[in-house]
């Protein structure tokens, strides 16, 4: 006769799962109160939805480090908090942007911040595991999410985009699974610490380290396809270019992030075995994407092709640092999207500034670099801004991702990768040309013909995230060493 299981509510320690019960909890009560009064003002979802957020935030920070929850699923430990952290806080920059303009129409359905929290719980689930279930539930919870969300900016272009990034998506998906399933076969085990110690195990058997090579590989494939490495790229310009700025601009960032906690743990587990195969992958996907994503970035005609471009190449940037597996090198991918997230998101917000419901400038593009021809004139403070913007993404000193690329490059020559390091300064510089390319425009080109009758969204929410991110951007010199010392402190207490 079959005995009960017993399982007390102390063993679960429900505490772990707070931040994702917090942001669930908050996506399920914006549906109960639009089932309760229809038509309320979009303000009351923004202020929920950032209220929800702040929560989430809190109880983030509040969480202690090291502990393992529901079944042993749930892994909390400095790498868990730090990237839900950067998660929640370019939400928390997002979410607001809702009330810049009432031209966004998908703003004022209340399912759309739903999905929106449903989604961040989604990113939240993937990084605060090891457990491959897990994370693919994560995964398609927040994708599924996410694909909607860009379906209803409701333009040709977002559905176009919609369906090609849910397509690619279902791909990569379907690469995780076989990736997980591999692993899964061979070690009979779906968390990454029992994969390990059967891997270190067993790691001399003749044969043994095919099949899990072999799912590392599919992993890759699919995390390519999630971080936007060449070759599996091919979305990210058509997505990002058919979603709203604001949406690009965090799609650039969040899931990006969330995917390099998921290669952390997975990748590096090969790489900390001394799996060479693995660490090569790495290194040549990462010098492919950042080298062919900067030659594309130069030849585009459109500003936010050529951000997704450039996104693609950071993300290329960051991918070498998980080769060299050190405490150094896994700090400074935090280090690096933590600033990146100030920059980009602005830069993505600032394409609203000249934002116009017709292609005034170009015959298929929004954001065409002849429309940002002599801004100096007509919105001296945006095109200053803006300028700043390019040139920290340049890696220009004292703007804040000069700081994130030199202390990658900085772990890659201390890991013993001098050539590497090279490449990767090589990279920097020729990335230098079309982010100049727009300030050029905005500084030095004579202004086009009426350009006096651009729309210049100055609304007071944009103005406040604008703001933020600039300010962050000029004065990180004053804050980069003691933040540096928190994520290297989380970073180092998680083993990593």
């Amino acid at each position: 006769m079959l005995q009960p299981i017993s399982v007390s509510l102390a063993s679960l320690n429900l505490t772990t799962l707070s931040p994702m019960l917090v942001v669930i909890g908050g996506a399920l009560l914006i549906l109960i109160i639009d089932l309760l009064k229809k038509d309320l003002d979009k303000s009351i979802y923004v202020t929920l939805s950032i209220l929800v957020l702040f929560v989430d935030f809190g109880a983030t920070l509040s969480l202690s480090l090291n502990e393992r929850g529901f079944f042993d699923v749930m892994l909390v430990d400095g790498v868990a908090i730090l990237s839900q952290l950067l998660i929640l806080l370019a939400s928390m920059l997002f979410i607001p942007l809702a009330l810049t303009s009432k031209r966004f129409h998908e703003y004022s359905y209340p399912e759309y911040f739903a999905l929106f929290l449903f989604m961040v719980g989604g990113f939240q689930f993937m990084v605060a595991t090891d457990n491959l279930i897990l994370i693919f539930v994560g995964l398609e919870t927040a994708s599924l999410a996410l694909y909607t969300l860009i379906a209803m900016h409701n333009t040709r272009g977002s559905d176009e985009a919609a369906i090609k990034y849910f397509t690619l998506g279902a791909m990569a998906a379907g690469f995780f699974a076989m990736g997980a399933a591999a692993i899964y076969a061979t070690t009979g085990a779906v968390e990454l610490y029992d994969v390990a110690k059967v891997f270190q195990a067993r790691m001399n058997e003749p044969g043994f380290s095919v099949p899990l090579i072999g799912g590392a590989l599919l992993m890759l494939v699919a995390i390519g396809f999630k971080v936007s490495l060449i070759p599996f790229h091919l979305w990210t310009p058509d997505v990002y270019e058919g979603s709203s700025a604001p949406m690009a601009g965090y799609m650039s960032i969040v899931p990006k992030i969330t995917m390099m906690v998921v290669a952390m743990r997975l990748l590096g587990l090969y790489v900390d075995m001394g799996v060479e195969a693995v660490r090569w992958m790495i290194i040549v996907l990462a010098i492919v994407t950042m080298t062919l994503a900067n030659i594309m970035a130069i030849v585009q005609e459109d500003v936010k092709r050529m951000l997704a471009y450039s996104s693609i190449s950071h993300a290329g940037f960051v991918m070498a640092a998980l080769a060299l597996d050190t405490t150094k090198a896994y700090s400074s991918i935090f280090l690096y999207y933590g600033l990146f997230l100030f920059t980009n998101l602005g830069a993505f917000a600032m394409l609203w500034i000249t934002r116009n419901k017709q292609a005034r400038y170009h015959y298929r593009f929004h954001h065409p670099y002849q429309k940002f021809a002599g801004l100096i004139h007509l919105s001296p403070v945006g095109a200053v801004i803006m300028g700043i913007f390019m040139l920290s993404l340049t890696g220009v000193p004292p703007f804040s991702l000069f700081w994130g690329k030199l202390y990658i490059i900085s772990a890659t020559v201390d890991a013993g990768y001098l050539w590497l390091a090279i490449v990767m300064a090589l990279n920097s510089a020729i990335a230098a040309y079309y982010y100049l390319k727009l300030i050029v425009w905005m500084f030095l080109k004579p202004a086009n013909p009426g350009v006096e009758a651009l729309e210049v969204n100055k609304s007071r929410p944009l103005v406040v995230i604008v703001g933020i991110a600039v300010a962050v951007t000029t004065l990180s010199i004053f804050f980069i060493q003691p933040l540096l010392n928190y994520i290297t402190y989380m970073v180092s207490v998680s083993g990593y």
